[in-house]
């Protein structure tokens, strides 16, 4: 029964992506105020030689659409995390950069996010 493995292997990937998600959601919010999908986006700006990604690529790294990034980057623009400016070669495009603040929150919270996931995923 080829479908049943295949199955059964679906439902793990989903069961784990499932508590990991939940354990991150609970400790980064109650240690650092964050929730998962703020915290992915910080990190793909600390991740960058400049600190800075194009929403449009942002988006699609993290997974998120274009408006639901707009809103998670506006709750850490709102918290002095991120700014949001123009891109000076194409006026048609934005770039989401992490500030001082961001990059210290980013920081903090980083060792966590790895413990939860070192506890969910082994």
């Amino acid at each position: 029964m080829k479908d049943t493995a295949l199955v059964d292997s679906w439902r793990d990937l989903m069961d784990r992506y499932a508590r990991s998600v939940g354990a991150l959601e609970r400790r980064l919010e109650e240690e650092h105020g964050l929730g998962v999908s703020e915290y992915e986006v910080l990190e793909r700006l600390a991740e960058g030689p400049k600190s800075e990604r194009r929403m449009q690529e942002l988006a699609t790294a993290v997974h998120l659409s274009q408006s639901a990034l707009s809103r998670v980057v506006g709750r850490l623009e709102a918290d002095g995390l991120v700014t949001r400016g123009l891109c000076s070669e194409d006026r048609r495009g934005i770039y989401a950069c992490l500030t001082d603040a961001g990059r210290a929150r980013h920081e903090a919270a980083r060792p966590t996010h790895r413990r939860v996931l070192a506890e969910t995923l082994s």
